[in-house]
């Protein structure tokens, strides 16, 4: 567990450290020296408010006091807080020549030429330290602003188009299932016109015209629903025909991998189902998206492709407690499997656009007809994609004599 410092600590640890270097250097013994160093001192207590003015004042302890800590940290101070190029070139200049002009001035030998040379060298040294440090630390400190702004500016711009690829997805569904809902509306206004005709009670041909008109009505809305969708974000190739099981061996074909694929449901399968087209176009779908991102992440990979039919395990135990006859019974599922193996290193990887969202659609879409989408990759270096879609309890099988 990490330990933060107390918040006075950066602004009285200074002042300390100032103090301890006037009374190191000045004994303790009151003087001209160490009162102004103790002052120099002092004044760091304010740095932060008034940066320059500290180090004015700061100014006369290294020249009469010969403390260090106080001008180098007020100069410090200064780069971090007025990070101008003049003012801290003046700045510099003036606490070199305080450093280096000795107290009382009369005490300067011109012709000391070693002393002098190692003075100035220290002087210089002791002016640009403290600047250099407080560039760094104000830079850095930018910097990690920046990256700040910058992490927030990603996650929102993620957020925003993990919501773009889910309302996307929606629209799509929406647009999908408008084919459905018009079909069976359809088959319901045909009926209902056949039942105003040939019906010869008056009430049962009013209770026929009522309803269809209220299909030819919700036929209206639909197209009209899905028009603004279209217009929205719709394109001519989602106006197509819709793909279904019976286009994967297409696709597969036309995916340039190697595939092994295996069709483990009975014909009847889809009929148990409740939502059958939207069905097949979900694990066309998985399928079509799993392929993909073989031919982007695994270059040369093994792949397995399955689809079957299932029944839920939970209600698959509870139907199987009667008789082993029963255990066929329970909610019928359609499960589809894609599993790949890891991609081989001497296959060139193709430069294909990603933006890690098309997952999410898939899970998305899987969700809205009540299954769940699994995605996770393999301790062997692969990935698996496994979907399941629940349909319909089928009937009861009568009871034998």
């Amino acid at each position: 567990m990490s330990v933060r410092a107390p918040r006075w600590a950066p602004l009285v640890v200074p002042v300390a450290l100032a103090v301890a270097d006037a009374l190191l250097v000045n004994g303790v013994t009151p003087g001209l020296e160490l009162n102004v160093s103790l002052v120099a001192a002092a004044a760091l207590l304010l740095r932060r408010r008034l940066p320059l003015t500290v180090f004015l004042v700061t100014l006369p302890g290294i020249l009469i006091g010969y403390v260090w800590f106080s001008p180098m940290i007020a100069l410090y101070t200064v780069a971090v807080r007025r990070p101008d190029r003049r003012l801290l070139a003046f700045s510099a200049l003036l606490l070199a020549i305080a450093h280096f002009v000795p107290w009382p001035v009369s005490d300067f030998e011109p012709t000391a030429y070693r002393e002098n040379t190692l003075t100035l060298i220290d002087a210089s040294v002791t002016s640009v330290g403290p600047i250099a440090l407080g560039l760094l630390v104000r830079t850095r400190g930018e910097l990690a602003a920046r990256v700040e702004e910058l992490t927030r500016s990603r996650r929102h711009a993620d957020e925003l188009l993990a919501q773009q690829v889910l309302s996307t997805e929606r629209a799509r569904l929406a647009r999908e299932m408008h084919d459905v809902v018009a079909h069976q509306v359809s088959l319901i206004s045909l009926q209902a016109g056949a039942v105003l005709i040939s019906a010869e009670d008056g009430g049962a041909r009013e209770g026929a015209r009522t309803i269809r008109e209220l299909s030819v009505r919700t036929l209206d809305e639909l197209r009209h629903m899905v028009g603004v969708l279209r217009a929205a974000g719709g394109d001519l190739e989602e106006l197509t025909p819709q793909p279904c099981l019976a286009d994967l061996p297409r696709l597969i074909e036309l995916s340039a991998l190697d595939v092994d694929y295996e069709a483990d449901y009975g014909e009847g399968v889809l009929e148990g189902l409740g939502q059958s087209e939207a069905v097949e176009r979900a694990v066309f779908r998985i399928v079509q998206e799993a392929l993909t991102n073989v031919r982007k992440h695994a270059p040369g990979a093994r792949v397995r492709v399955r689809v079957s039919e299932a029944v839920a395990a939970g209600e698959a135990d509870a139907a199987g407690a009667g008789s082993p006859g029963d255990a066929g019974e329970g909610v019928r599922e359609l499960r589809v499997e894609v599993r790949n193996g890891a991609p081989d290193a001497t296959a060139a990887a193709p430069e294909l656009p990603g933006g890690g969202h098309g997952l999410i659609g898939l899970r998305e879409r899987a969700q809205l007809l009540g299954g769940t989408l699994e995605a996770r990759p393999l301790p062997d270096g692969g990935f698996l994609v496994r979907a399941a879609l629940p349909g319909a309890t089928p009937a009861p099988r009568a009871a034998e004599a």
